[in-house]
């Protein structure tokens, strides 16, 4: 029940870490969108300040020579009229200079009282090159709407008492520009000043330079800006030619501030592909990127925590029960020993027969013990690499064909039937003679032992060009799917209710034995079987050309007795 629960409790812990990772990456894939929404949003709204940039810095440009009148005093206007025809100096300077702006075409002052919208009325006319206004009938009909235009909105200011300026600048769209001249003691207008403005200058030479500048191309910048008047649907201006004008494109309009100020005109952005943008879209993938591959690692160094763990806990519990398995397995073998050594020692047994008995049941179980040390000694030399390897060229044929000789008796008596096929008998391999009958050995006694009623093992031997092979094969109960990758993993054991192989006694490491010394030879092994029907290991050596080794090398199959090993009961398999 407690192993449950501790079970219960890493896959919970497991869980909730992959849960925390997943929303933590979760929370900066957001913020990381977040933040670049946030710069792509900042670097539009700069773009947009920028046309609030053009528009102050024209507007400026066009009132800037006129900015001197709010310093005069307005009041000698109709005396001086009225005495010279002319306008006070201080005025007429403010005339010459704005009369060098380009963005003027003519002057005009109209005294208050005159209606230029009078048919056949008359007002003055300034002449930059005598310095001076003249009387003239002859002006624009865009000089009716300014005046009539800056007197209703001055008129309007008048009658707010709190209005103490002298003057009151009142734009007529894109056509001029007024000025409505207050006498500010006597809360009146003294007349207006229209100044027509250069549609033409003001289209072709301010506007093209200022959305140049500012916004480049836009195969440069991914920004097209277009001044339109929206009253005719006509495209005044642009940065970019190339690019028409579309609704659809527009991302943000912005009409020209200021009292009238081209006030049928605006300024219309569309972002098309900013590089900017493009950079902030680059840098969040590349952090995407980066926070994937963190989270993956994190995810996975999570993961291998876990299952190392969960390995661990399986290799101490295989460990403790081996530890159990095989403190009982050397306690059986000693007490039988210690039993019969002490009957005899006694004298309690005199007898030949019984005397003969006891001497094979001491010499059975002695074979019996030093087969379980010889084994433990051999997992603990691979495990320390101490395992020495003294490989020679021999052939499998006549290795297999020796031991099956060796070994018939034992195979009778077990009532088994043995079959050799070998299509090779001449390949050559390096192997360790004493490490291969060990290989053999374990192979021979895991057929035997989860046998059925079906008592048939097959060895073979075939080569290719670069292998030789032998296998066994055996009509037993077979290995389940799921635990053929594990049984070659020291400890392991096939635990099945249902399965013979929780019956017979084992510790789990002939099979990893085997494989160790199989690989120590420079060969592999691998498992074909299936529940039921039985089970083939087929074991490849790298195979050795003749033309590598001379004759009087090849070792023989019958040589070296002191390293002939016979089967016997302790050798592990793991079913």
């Amino acid at each position: 029940m407690k192993v449950l629960r501790n079970r219960g409790v890493r896959w919970v812990l497991l869980m909730t870490g992959l849960v925390a990772i997943i929303a933590l990456t979760g929370m900066n894939v957001l913020s990381l969108y977040d933040l670049r929404d946030r710069m792509v949003e900042s670097e539009e709204e700069r773009r947009i300040d920028q046309l609030d940039e053009i528009n102050d810095t024209i507007r400026n440009q066009i009132i800037s020579p006129l900015r001197g009148l709010s310093k005069i005093e307005l009041e000698p206007i109709e005396s001086s009229i009225q005495q010279t025809g002319e306008l006070p100096e201080n005025i007429l300077e403010v005339l010459a200079k704005s009369s060098e702006s380009p963005y003027f075409n003519d002057i005009y002052f109209t005294p208050e009282g005159t209606d230029p919208c009078d048919e056949n009325s008359t007002i003055y006319k300034y002449d930059p090159s005598q310095n001076q206004i003249n009387p003239t009938d002859d002006f624009p009909q865009l000089v009716c709407g300014g005046v009539g235009l800056t007197r209703t909105k001055t008129q309007i200011l008048l009658n707010d008492f709190n209005f103490r300026w002298n003057n009151n600048f009142e734009f007529d769209t894109h056509r001029s520009a007024n000025i409505g001249l207050i006498n500010p003691i006597e809360n009146r207008m003294l007349g207006v000043l229209t100044l027509t403005l250069d549609e033409e200058y003001i289209i072709n030479e301010v506007f093209p330079p200022f959305l140049t500048n500012y916004f480049g191309k836009s195969s440069e910048s991914g920004i097209v800006v277009w001044v339109r008047d929206w009253t005719s649907d006509e495209v005044l201006a642009t940065n970019d030619p190339s690019v028409s004008y579309d609704r659809d494109l527009v991302d943000h309009r912005m009409g020209f501030s200021g009292s009238g100020f081209f006030d049928n005109w605006s300024l219309y952005i569309a972002f098309l592909q900013s590089p900017v943008t493009n950079a902030y879209n680059a840098t969040l993938v590349k952090n995407l990127v980066v926070l994937g591959v963190a989270m993956l690692f994190l995810t996975g160094a999570l993961i291998f925590m876990f299952v190392t763990a969960q390995r661990e806990r399986q290799l101490a519990q295989r460990q403790a029960s081996f530890l159990a398995n095989v403190t009982h397995e050397l306690k059986t073998p000693l007490a039988v020993m210690q039993a019969a050594g002490e009957n005899i020692s006694d004298g309690r047994v005199t007898d030949p027969v019984r005397l003969k008995q006891y001497g094979e049941h001491i010499y059975n179980e002695s074979i019996r013990l030093r087969g379980m040390i010889e084994k433990l000694l051999d997992v603990a030399r691979v495990d320390s690499g101490q395992n020495m390897i003294k490989a020679a060229p021999y052939k499998l044929h006549d290795l297999l064909s020796t031991y099956l000789s060796e070994n018939r008796d034992y195979f009778e008596n077990k009532g088994f039937e043995i079959k050799f096929k070998s299509n090779d008998e001449a390949s050559l391999t390096m192997i360790d003679r004493g490490n291969f009958e060990t290989i053999l050995s374990n192979l021979t006694e895991n057929a035997i032992k989860y046998s059925t009623d079906d008592k048939y093992i097959e060895y073979q031997v075939s080569a290719n060009d670069d292998n030789v092979f032998f296998s066994i094969t055996d009509h037993g109960i077979g290995i389940p799917k799921r635990a053929q990758k594990n049984i070659f993993k020291k400890f392991y054991r096939v635990e099945d209710s249902d399965s013979m192989s929780t019956k017979v006694k084992g510790h789990g490491l002939g099979l990893s034995i085997v494989k160790n010394m199989v690989e120590m030879n420079g060969g592999n092994i691998e498992v074909k079987s299936t529940p039921g029907k039985g089970t083939t290991f087929v074991v490849r050596f790298p195979k050795l050309m003749k033309e590598e080794v001379q004759a009087e090398q090849v070792q023989s199959s019958a040589e070296d007795s002191s390293s002939k090993q016979t089967i016997n009961n302790q050798t592990e398999y793991v079913g």
